[in-house]
């Protein structure tokens, strides 16, 4: 398979968001699809928008490439972190000269942070009842 045809695919993960993301070359007024919806319908804030194509706009490929991307789980937020992180694996696929900005920006750098277990004995996590003396 041709990557300059077919694109370059990776995988991007926050929180208990996944992302598959393609890129491809742009042809002609091609726009970001993200679950078959333009970028801006679907994270409707303008600021994950920013989020999610500060990778294209650091390595300056904003205008030479497409996004193509299927999320899924998690809410708005981690979708737009796991992409963003998908976006970066795959521009260091397409061009290995981007990985020492991409990783100088730390944008290859996965988010470890999940929400942590609920505890038996206790009313969340960390959270205790409430204490009564008698």
């Amino acid at each position: 398979m041709d990557p300059e045809v077919h694109g370059y695919h990776a995988v991007g993960r926050r929180k208990r968001a996944v992302a598959k993301v393609w890129l491809r070359p742009r042809k002609g007024n091609a726009a970001h699809s993200i679950n078959n919806q333009k970028l801006l319908e679907y994270f409707n804030r303008p600021g994950l928008v920013a989020y999610v194509e500060d990778p294209l706009i650091l390595t300056g490929t904003n205008d030479q490439v497409v996004i193509f991307a299927k999320t899924f789980g998690g809410g708005k937020t981690g979708q737009a972190g796991a992409l963003r992180l998908g976006i970066a694996r795959a521009l260091k696929e397409m061009d290995a000269a981007h990985h020492s900005t991409l990783r100088g920006a730390g944008m290859l750098t996965r988010d470890s942070r999940i929400v942590e277990r609920k505890k038996y004995g206790l009313a969340g996590a960390r959270k205790r009842f409430q204490f009564s003396k008698r």
